[in-house]
């Protein structure tokens, strides 16, 4: 498996997510926001999470529109993964690979702390290695994670098995206690809590290492 990191100024979780990917012996390769291609034969991309341009106008708007994000909709076009976390969420959302909107935190505070999450669905390369409903205890940390979609939008979520992740103890707003939500394809995850953050013994916790292992089976099965 081959994953690129992109790298946007004011990105601080991009070693973190590369160091994510490692653990299921990917070989990563970190992309800076102004190149205009992604290392050839990627699989997955990784949006990271941070403060991209330092969350002017809002947040991932003007990292949206940077030139490597052309490419990045166009490997999601072509069926390419693509894992947004956190700020890479709200990457995601402005430019159209996932629906909705990351609105400020419903209490209009930073949260970060370790937030227990259920697994919506595992028809899902990212979630294919958990239970359906299983518990996991993943790190959040972000002032805009209030997911904010128009009912018919929610709708189709719900019927297409979209939602997958949801709050156990709701910490921002969203609705739904939507933590994450997966494109019409399955093949694009965008979520605010942070699983690259628990993947070692020494991060508190490894409840994270399941999401990277099963992208990394899944792609050695594609590639069989």
């Amino acid at each position: 498996m081959r994953a690129a990191v992109l790298v946007f100024p004011g990105s601080n979780c991009d070693r973190d997510l590369a160091r994510g990917f490692e653990t299921s012996g990917c070989d990563v390769e970190m992309v800076w926001h102004k190149d205009t291609a992604l290392p050839q034969g990627v699989d997955i991309v990784g949006v990271p999470g941070g403060f991209s341009y330092g969350d002017y106008l809002r947040c991932g708007a003007i990292a949206a529109n940077s030139p490597i994000c052309s490419e990045l909709k166009s490997h999601a076009d072509r069926g390419g993964y693509v894992l947004g976390v956190c700020n890479g969420f709200q990457v995601l959302t402005e430019t159209g690979l996932l629906p909705g909107a990351l609105m400020r935190n419903a209490r209009l505070k930073f949260v970060c702390r370790n937030q227990i999450l259920q697994v919506a669905t595992t028809n899902s390369a990212f979630t294919s290695q958990y239970t359906q409903g299983q518990e996991l205890r993943i790190p959040i940390a972000h002032h805009d994670g209030n997911y904010f979609a128009e009912p018919s939008t929610l709708d189709v979520l719900a019927a297409e098995d979209r939602v997958a992740f949801r709050y156990l103890d709701n910490p921002n707003g969203s609705q739904g206690d939507i933590a994450g939500v997966l494109s019409a394809n399955r093949r694009v995850l965008g979520m605010m809590p942070h699983p690259e953050r628990a993947c070692d013994p020494a991060q508190g916790g490894t409840d994270g290492t399941g999401m990277f292992a099963g992208l990394a089976k899944i792609l050695q099965q594609e590639h069989a």
